[in-house]
């Protein structure tokens, strides 16, 4: 889909979440043929002619300046990462030339060498389109225990943080709120598509979740836009059972966009005692079948 159409489609579905009620106009009676404002009606509270206005939400705007965009966002109460989002949509980047095979990207030998060093916390490092580039030994069994391993090393074949979550049965279990985390992920995704409309491999993934999982269509289509560097998330690991870890976004400089994601627990928090307990039962050497590290960490 070209940037255009997003534009458009990013306005509509904000236009419409918005009632005349809600930005102080009276709500006449009658039955009104659209959900939410009217075009006219935000042009008017944004300060911008109708017919500019329609012509941006319709593509067919070719410039619009940041006073102009600020005043739209405004009118439809955009968050910032929202605010962002309609820029990136409203003035891409200007095409760049894509190779018809886009070199394999891998993490650099740095944030190889941090991840082997940070043995007491699981990491990884994903790229901008959620590949998992490489994770250390407890990273893995936070979230794929399931999974090879080495799956990372294997450009045509690596796990995706986005696509397991929508499409592996055990992701739909290890979070305590699936919903949560399925809309944060469509959200940071979404803000990413809009920064870079032209990757290709990006808008593969994209179709590819849209035809596997109604879940993710759904979401999609509802174009929330979020970015989320910092939080807590809860597990049900399979495991050790169920953990509370604060988690970081930490940006590798660089420019292509890939990032640290590093998982702790409060010391001597029940979830610092599971997390322990995870590493000792996930030891090279060491097989527990599920539930049994939980068992032990409740003294049964």
């Amino acid at each position: 889909m070209s940037a255009s159409s997003e534009l458009g489609d990013f306005l509509r579905s904000r236009r419409g979440d918005l009632r005349p009620e809600d930005v102080g106009l009276l709500r006449h009676t009658g039955r009104r043929r659209v959900p939410g404002l009217r075009r006219e009606e935000l042009a008017m509270l944004a300060g911008v002619s109708v017919t500019h206005y329609t012509r941006l939400e319709q593509g067919r705007a070719t410039t619009a300046s940041d006073s102009v965009l600020d005043a739209i966002a405004r009118a439809l109460r955009l968050t910032d990462d929202e605010t962002a989002h309609l820029k990136d949509l409203a003035r891409p980047a200007a095409p760049r030339r894509v190779p018809a095979a886009p070199r394999a990207e891998y993490a650099g030998a740095s944030a190889r060498q941090l991840l082997s060093a940070m043995t007491a916390v699981p990491a990884l490092v994903l790229d901008r389109r959620n590949d998992i580039l490489a994770w250390n030994r407890l990273g893995h069994a936070l979230l794929a225990g399931h999974l090879d391993p080495k799956g990372p090393d294997n450009p045509s074949a690596r796990p995706n943080l986005t696509r397991l979550l929508f499409l592996d049965e055990h992701f739909r279990t290890l979070y305590a709120d699936w919903n949560k985390e399925a809309q944060l992920a469509v959200a940071s995704l979404r803000l990413v598509a809009g920064r870079h409309p032209d990757d290709r491999r990006l808008a593969e993934l994209v179709g590819h979740l849209a035809m596997r999982s109604p879940d993710f269509a759904s979401r999609w289509a509802r174009h929330p836009v979020r970015t989320c560097t910092s939080g807590v998330k809860h597990f049900r690991h399979p495991v050790v059972g169920a953990m509370e870890l604060a988690f970081e976004n930490l940006h590798i400089p660089g420019g292509s966009g890939q990032r640290m994601i590093a998982y702790s627990a409060e010391p001597g928090s029940p979830s610092d005692a599971a997390l322990r307990l995870l590493d000792s039962s996930t030891a090279p050497g060491t097989r527990v079948p599920e539930g049994v590290a939980e068992e032990e960490l409740r003294g049964v």
